[in-house]
Formats: structure tokens, sequence, C-alpha cells
């Protein structure tokens, strides 16, 4: 299908076309043309005045329920809830039942996947059955299209062992993505450790336990002279280390979440488990810091860090719900509402996630091929069930008006979003 995207504003650093308004022609799944363009036969039309047009969003954190958890989320809806969020490129953790930590395993996702708008690459698991004790298939995983390896929302706790694996993962320059909580300082604790944890008379987390996983991981990286990434960082002492050790030369990358970019931890008062996330929101100081850090460049990539949950794993007492939210459809709003203009945001959710996992990544010049969002940032719409795409319901923003809405996605010569 032939398309014609009208009047909008190209935001892409690497394009020529940068910050200028455009139209936009694809043909055949490529970009012809670029510039002030008169409208052809047999071509679709679309009027995005007042819009970006960026290069696809990506998320280097999702989770989906298949295999095992289907009941969840599956494949089809998680990449419905994605176009709908913008994203054209999904890396799916390997916190399923199994665990894919296996060859067959990391095929069984591009099979699910295939001939989808969003595409869809798995990430492998770092141990076998994510209990760091022993490695998993790294080399075969890669091999059969693992983009990186993680063991999700779990903490490798065993020095010797995170060492060893980032030894084995450099001699075939594989990605670790490593979340980075010490469970002996964390223990139990669900909140983040402050006034308002005393208030709500819950055991606090403090931000230690993270910090003190970052600075381990800091000296392996360097001791062994090869990458890591730190998924989800949520604490202005993170983002301080992090800042130094990229300046002292440390093959370090990180992510945050955009909904620690706005919300914290006043918003726990009501004990309202859609807001119980890990880690757990923090302080307003953190979230000021966590916009500097992406700002200065020391926070490379945003993540919807996207955790679908059944009804009765939410609607339950605060201390035994499950953690997470689905988070796809609004990442967008969030990061207009933490007050980041479309360069920056075209940075940390297109160009540099695909970056750090040595992907092909999509610019809006003529010729290339297409694979691009196309965004409002100040149309607002209701976020209730019926514009909600995922299988599960555990948001907070549920039932709001939010500004900034996706109007168009285009990859694989496949468009969803012309009704607009």
């Amino acid at each position: 299908m032939n398309l014609l995207v009208k009047n909008v504003t190209i935001s892409d650093p690497q394009s020529n076309f940068n910050k200028q308004q455009c139209d936009v022609r694809v043909v055949d799944g490529k970009i012809q043309n670029i510039g002030k363009l008169t409208i052809e036969k047999n071509e679709s039309v679309f009027d995005a005045q007042g819009t970006f047009l960026t290069p696809g969003f990506f998320d280097l954190n999702c989770v989906a329920g298949d295999p095992g958890f289907e009941t969840k989320e599956d494949i089809q809806t998680l990449t419905a809830t994605a176009k709908a969020g913008g994203f054209t490129g999904l890396a799916l953790l390997p916190q399923t039942n199994p665990v894919v930590q296996s060859k067959s395993q990391v095929e069984y996702i591009i099979n699910r996947a295939k001939n989808n708008l969003v595409d869809v690459l798995p990430i492998g698991a770092i141990s076998q059955n994510r209990e760091a004790k022993e490695l998993a298939e790294l080399f075969d995983m890669q091999q059969a299209g693992a983009v990186a390896f993680s063991d999700g929302d779990r903490a490798l706790q065993d020095d010797g062992f995170m060492s060893r694996a980032l030894q084995y993962a450099k001699g075939f320059n594989a990605l670790l993505m490593v979340y980075p909580e010490n469970k002996s300082i964390a223990g139990k604790a669900q909140i983040n450790e402050s006034k308002n944890s005393v208030l709500l008379g819950m055991k606090g987390l403090p931000a230690l336990a993270e910090e003190m996983h970052i600075a381990r991981d800091i000296f392996l990286a360097t001791y062994n002279e090869t990458k890591i990434h730190i998924s989800n960082i949520s604490t202005a002492g993170s983002v301080a280390l992090i800042r130094k050790a990229k300046k002292d030369g440390v093959q370090i990358s990180c992510d945050v979440t955009a909904h620690h970019l706005v919300f914290t931890e006043e918003l726990l008062g009501d004990f309202d488990s859609n807001y119980k996330v890990k880690p757990p929101l923090r302080s307003k100081a953190d979230v000021k810091a966590l916009i500097a850090g992406l700002k200065d460049g020391t926070i490379d990539a945003i993540t919807s860090q996207h955790r679908p949950e059944e009804i009765e794993f939410k609607n339950v007492e605060f201390e035994i719900a499950h953690y997470g939210i689905i988070a796809l459809q609004t990442v967008l709003p969030l990061l207009l509402r933490a007050g980041l203009d479309a360069n920056l945001i075209t940075e940390k959710l297109s160009i540099n996630p695909r970056k750090l996992l040595n992907l092909n990544i999509p610019v809006i010049e003529e010729g290339a091929e297409a694979n691009f969002t196309v965004f409002n940032p100040n149309e607002k719409w209701l976020y209730n069930a019926a514009s909600n795409h995922s299988k599960s319901a555990n948001s907070p923003l549920l039932g709001t008006e939010l500004t900034g809405k996706v109007t168009l996605v285009y990859n694989n010569s496949k468009v969803e979003g012309l009704k607009a």
C-alpha cells in the first residue's frame, strides 16, 4: 500500500529533515520522497497536521505471558498494545513458563511473532531457570536470534556467578541486562524507605539496595573489561554512580521506566496496588535526578516495563499483590507529562534501545525502509476498558484522560491508524 503522510514535523536527529515540517511518501515499504508533495492516484493520505514523525519506538523491557501465562498476555494482545503505544519493536524478557533459556525456546518466540507490524525479539535467560546457579545456553540462544540476556526482575546475587557470566558473554559480544537489587539489604520491603514508609507503617526498601548492586556490577565490568546494562534504575544515587562510571570509561549503559519519571511514593497513600512496581516508586528528588540523567546522557534509554497481571493478583492487599503495571500504551503520555521534548523521546525510545542491541536503526530519509511512529503531543484521549488493548487491566491510569496520542505506526510494509 502506498501512503502519503501530510504536514508532519520530523523528529529524528539522524535525519537531514529533523525538525522540519514535511510530507512523507511511502511506496512498497520504503520512504520514497520527503518534502512538499502533491497527492498521487491510488495512495492513502494521512493528514498529520500538528504531529511528529519519529523512527518507530522500541521497548527494551517488557513481558508477555506466552508461553505459560497466556491469561495475562499473549503475543497477539502484546503486539496490539505495542502498536497502540507507538512501538514497532519489542525485546521480550524470558520470565515465562518455561523460561526462555534454550535455542528452541528462542525460536518459538520468533516463530510466534512472525509477519507482524511489531518486531518481537527474544531476550534469553542468563541462568537456568533464572536461579543464578548455572549459565543458560547463551551462545546457542544468540545464534538462534536472542538479542541480549537477562534474568528479568531477579537480581543476580552471587558475585562469582555474575563475574563468570560477564566473562563468558564477552567472548561473543553479548549484552547482559541486569536488575539491580541487593537482596540481603532489600529483604521483603516493598516501598521506598523514607518518611512516607514510616507514615504508612510499611518496611522501607532503601536506595542503598539498588546502589550497592550497581556499584558491584561497575567493579565487575571494570575487572572483566566488558560491557553491562543496568535495567530500571530508580534513584539519584544510581544516576550518580553510572555518570561517574561512564566518565571513568566503564562500558556501562542503563535505562529507566517511564513511570519512574512521573510517579512518586506519595501516590501510595491509598495503598493502590496498581502503583506497586519493582523497583518501588521513589521521591521527587529521585525523579528530578532521573530526568537530569536522561538529558545529560547518563541514562541511555526509556522502557515501558510492561508487566500484565490478572485481577486476582492485583485486587488484593498491597503487601501480597504482585508487582507491575501494564504500560506500553501509556509511555508517551507519561514522557510528555515529564516534560521531555520530541527529539529526546526519539533518542531514548527509538534510537538508543536499538543501538544498545546492535540492531538496525530506522532513519527518516529518502530510500530508507519505512519504520516510523506518528504522534500528536496535544491530543487528549480516554484510557479505559474500550481503548486498552491488553488482556490485563493493572494500570493506575485506567479511567483517566491522557494527553499525547499515537495516531499512526508503520513497519514491515504494514500500517495501523489510518482511520484516525
